[in-house]
Formats: C-alpha cells, structure tokens, sequence
C-alpha cells in the first residue's frame, strides 16, 4: 500500500494520480461501519479493474478548529491505521493534511481539489460524512447531482444491538472497560502498541517480572485497571495480563500513568523492542493495598482468572 501525504494546496498535476475508487473519511477506529465503507471501495475497484484509495486526514478536524480541545487521542493511531488498511486490501492511502485553510473551502471547493484532482471515479462513504466549509456539504446532496464527473455511492448507517456502531460509542466502552463489546464493534481486539523500557523493577522482587511499555501521547488508553491481554512479539502470541494506572500501593512512584504487561511464561529481556497488546477482558480496578503480601496474593488471584479464561476461549 502507498500512503501519501497530501498538503494544502493539492498542488500535484490530476494526471500524476491513478484512477481509483475511494473510500473517504476520518475513520478513527476503522470499526465494522468504517470496514463497510471500505470494503466497498476495494470490491468495486476490483470490479472495475481500478486500484482502491483511502481518502483520510491528519490531524483530526478538532484538533485544529477547536482552540480548547485536548491532545487528540487515536483509537488506532495513525501506524495502525496504516497496517489495517493494508490488511484490508487498500492499494493507495491519501493522508490530507488538516488546516484552519483546508476547513474554509466550500463544498464545490474541496470536491474539485480533493475529489477531482485525487483522480476518483467513485466515491463511497458513509451516511453522515460532511465536507467543506463547516461540513456545509453532504453525501445525500451529492448522490443527488448529475454533474459530477464520478460516481457517488452512500453507505446507510451500520448498527449493532439496535445502536448505531461509532467511534464515539467505542470510546465510551473502551473507557468503561467493556473491552469484549467495544473489540465486538471494532471487529477484533483493540490493541495498543508501544516499546518495552526500563521500569522500577518492582515486579520482579514480587515475583511477576513486567514489560514496562513507551506509549505515544496520542493514543487512546482504556480505562484504568488490570485485563486479561495477549501479547505479539517476534510474530508470536503470549498470554498476560496488563495493568494500567498509577501504583496507588506505592505513593512514591512517578505520578504519570503506567502501563506494565507480565507475559506468561515469559523470561526473555526486550528492552527497546516493540511489543503489541491486545485487550481482551477487564478484570478488576487499580487497587491500594495495606502490604506486599496482600498485593501478591491479589496478582496471583488475578493471574488464575486470567488463565482460566483465555483457557474457555
């Protein structure tokens, strides 16, 4: 898959750029309603003989439009987006920068740069996609004119249990814990990926050694607690368990949030590798204990339920 980074002004020449299908919107999460859309955009290319396109952006919008927004938080920051997209078949990945400039074009603007100029021949998205000037134009707008010189294709809202399938919606979850109902909606387990570092090397005086794990700024964390997690490292799967949060039994510790994962039988030392978590089942809260001995025999509690469970999978 090509990804190409694209600026304001689409300055390259409309003919440098193949004939493609393109899916477009932001799509944090790439969920079962994103999948939707993009699969359409790779089946049809297929149909026609033309390469599939993602069209996406770079920050995301609020990012840049809202002066009191915090850092934005990915459910798939942009290197897993990219892996995703790859996996799903995608040919080209065109990464259009998000600027205060881009958000003032009209409609007619941003479909003649960004749709005409990108070379499309159909464009799929979802239902509630907007663009331009404060998302003042729409897919059911476009489906209806006769003008264009592409075709457009709307994909209808995606729901599941009577409730419409969103990134928001899984944010909620994933902030709640409901790691099975939020990897549901994702259509697979959500992952963080980050590097293994040097920790206080606690673990292992308790008897649990931890890979102490470098998360970018912009990911998005679950809620706080302990889970039931697998590991991919050295394109192989281990089970563990993961906890996230600040070490309320030792008040000392460096106040920034944590995250440490014990691999099951696991001793190989990978400081400074990459190491990818899935989560799979929250367990239990951040906890603080009276002594060491009541944490020990809470881990090792936590490590049999952990065990028994990826055991019934």
């Amino acid at each position: 898959m090509r990804t190409i980074q694209i600026s304001y002004p689409l300055s390259t020449d409309h003919c440098e750029f193949p004939e493609v299908v393109a899916a477009i919107g932001f799509f944090d999460g790439i969920h079962k309603g994103h999948q939707k859309v993009i699969g359409k955009a790779v089946d049809r290319a297929n149909e026609l003989g033309l390469l599939s396109a993602v069209i996406s952006f770079h920050p995301h919008p609020s990012a840049i439009l809202n002066a009191k927004s915090r850092e934005v938080r990915y459910i798939t920051p942009f290197e897993e987006k990219k892996r995703i997209l790859e996996s799903m078949g995608v040919d080209n990945f065109y990464v259009i920068e998000f600027t205060k400039e881009l958000s003032a074009l009209s409609p007619e603007q941003f479909i003649s740069d960004y749709i005409g100029g990108l070379n499309v021949q159909e464009l799929i998205a979802g239902y509630d996609f907007t663009y331009g000037k404060k998302g003042a134009g729409n897919m059911r707008e476009l489906t209806k004119r006769q003008d264009l010189p592409f075709s457009v294709d709307m994909i209808s809202e995606q729901q599941e249990d009577g409730e419409k399938i969103s990134s928001t919606r899984i944010r909620k979850l994933l902030s709640e814990g409901m790691m099975e109902k939020a990897n549901d909606l994702l259509g697979r387990p959500f992952v963080i990926s980050g590097t293994v570092i040097h920790g206080s090397k606690r673990g292992r005086e308790l008897g649990w050694r931890t890979a102490n794990m470098f998360v970018e700024n912009d990911v998005l964390l679950p809620r706080k607690g302990v889970y039931a997690v697998k590991v991919l490292y050295a394109d192989k799967t281990f089970y563990g368990m993961a906890s996230l949060g600040y070490n309320p039994t030792f008040q000392y510790d460096n106040p920034d949030i944590r995250m440490e994962v014990h691999i099951f039988d696991f001793q190989k030392e990978i400081y400074g590798e990459q190491i990818t978590v899935e989560w799979h089942r929250y367990i239990r809260d951040e906890m603080k204990f009276s002594n060491i001995d009541e944490l020990i025999a809470r881990i090792a509690e936590d490590e049999e339920i952990i065990r028994a469970y990826f055991a019934k999978k």
